[in-house]
């Protein structure tokens, strides 16, 4: 079992060079830098990140409930590993370029103005959640839930409509070329 830090905050703290192996909760890190850092089976309760580069962390059982990545360089993030016991995460302006996120419950979180170009939301669960203002090139859905999930303000989505479920998610006028690609139709 690890020691649990409550209410720290971590300003340029590099977790490559001294992990701190613990779980966190109530913590702010603040422009620091976990690329590649082995954060495997720690936890993470009602954490805020700001501008740090968590790349290509070992997320191995990582629990995540509550976090909130802000101005994050998030690149080849294996959710997919983490916990999914009361999974929850809010990026906000983060880039999470190549990351994975098959069969992740995303239920309960938010992407406002992310990259998530190339990433992987393979049977993943999006129902009810908003990609708002999320750049989506080459992301691949498949097998994915989409029910209610709001497109309305993402950007350069494609996705196959009948290899999704799609019930009541929103898209804009803008988005139909992304969901019409797989035709080999087009659109003028």
């Amino acid at each position: 079992m690890n020691d649990l830090l409550t209410d720290k905050t971590f300003d340029g703290h590099n977790f490559v060079e001294n992990l701190l192996v613990a779980d966190f909760e109530d913590c702010v890190f603040k422009s620091c830098f976990l690329a590649k850092a082995k954060l495997s089976n720690l936890s993470f309760t009602n954490c805020i990140f700001e501008n740090c580069d968590l790349s290509g962390a070992n997320l191995h059982k990582a629990a995540f409930q509550d976090c909130e990545f802000i101005g994050c360089k998030m690149l080849g993030m294996g959710f997919d590993a983490s916990a999914a016991f009361l999974f929850q995460i809010t990026c906000d302006d983060c880039i999470l370029n190549f990351s994975n996120f098959y069969k992740v419950d995303l239920t309960s979180s938010q992407f406002i103005r992310c990259q998530l170009k190339e990433a992987d939301f393979t049977e993943a669960n999006l129902s009810g959640i908003s990609l708002t203002e999320c750049d989506l090139a080459g992301t691949s859905f498949e097998q994915t839930n989409l029910q209610k999930t709001d497109f309305s303000s993402a950007l350069n989505y494609t996705l196959t409509p009948e290899h999704n479920k799609v019930t009541g998610a929103i898209f804009s006028k803008e988005g139909l070329p992304g969901l019409l690609n797989s035709y080999k139709i087009k659109i003028v």
